[in-house]
């Protein structure tokens, strides 16, 4: 019996991952895409756009909800609300830092060819590699070294592919403004990635797929306000 259980719970963190890897790799390969058509075609609204990337954050509420229905049906008792304060703080700190990086990555798709703007971005997988290391000490491998390799590889394939969408009467000052803009995005980026992870390790209480989704919910919505703001 707890053979079957155990299978059951390990099956569904699978499901789990994979819906989130779907949804992950939708959102990755949509949305510059979408953002920067929006851009080629006359929109100027760079908060607006910015705001969009977290603006969606009450979604995550449905599988908070389901995941707390469930707990209560197995103890009566249970929290409504895992995450204890100081990982709320440390949540909403990384969101308000997540608000100007969306800022400063919608900004570089306004002023950016998709193509170049795709390139630069792709630099935050080194800075989070060197920032990984530096943060929760993980190793440098041959695996991740390929896969840094491999990805900004591809990025620069599809920049040497794509050259005729730069927005139509752009100066040479908004254009580098924009490159600066993208490459501060990828630093902000990849420190962000690595802070997240360390926010776990110093957690001091179990790290769940609910208390994940609560961290993530806290930092969208912060994220979010930061846009609003602007």
């Amino acid at each position: 019996m707890d053979v079957e259980k155990s299978t059951g719970v390990a099956i569904e963190k699978w499901i789990f991952l994979i819906i989130n890897c779907i949804i992950l790799a939708i959102g990755n390969c949509s949305g510059p895409l979408i953002m920067g058509l929006y851009f080629i075609h006359g929109g100027k609204r760079i908060w607006f756009s910015n705001w969009l990337e977290t603006g969606g954050w009450p979604v995550i509420l449905i599988p908070l909800i389901v995941s707390y229905t469930r707990r209560r049906r197995a103890n009566p008792g249970a929290k409504l609300i895992l995450m204890k304060p100081r990982l709320f703080v440390a949540a909403a700190v990384i969101g308000i830092l997540t608000g100007f990086d969306d800022y400063l990555y919608a900004y570089g798709v306004a002023k950016l060819p998709v193509s170049n703007s795709a390139l630069i971005i792709a630099s935050q997988l080194a800075f989070t590699a060197v920032f990984a290391y530096l943060l929760v000490k993980q190793k440098f491998t041959a695996y991740s070294i390929n896969a840094v390799v491999l990805l900004t590889v591809g990025a620069a394939v599809l920049g040497l592919h794509t050259s005729g969408d730069r927005p139509e009467g752009e100066s040479n000052k908004e254009y580098l403004m924009g490159f600066f803009m993208m490459v501060a995005a990828a630093v902000l980026y990849g420190l962000i990635l690595p802070v997240v992870e360390f926010t776990y390790k110093k957690a001091k209480q179990p790290v769940t797929y609910t208390l994940v989704m609560e961290i993530q919910l806290v930092m969208c919505f912060f994220a979010t306000v930061v846009s609003t703001g602007g």
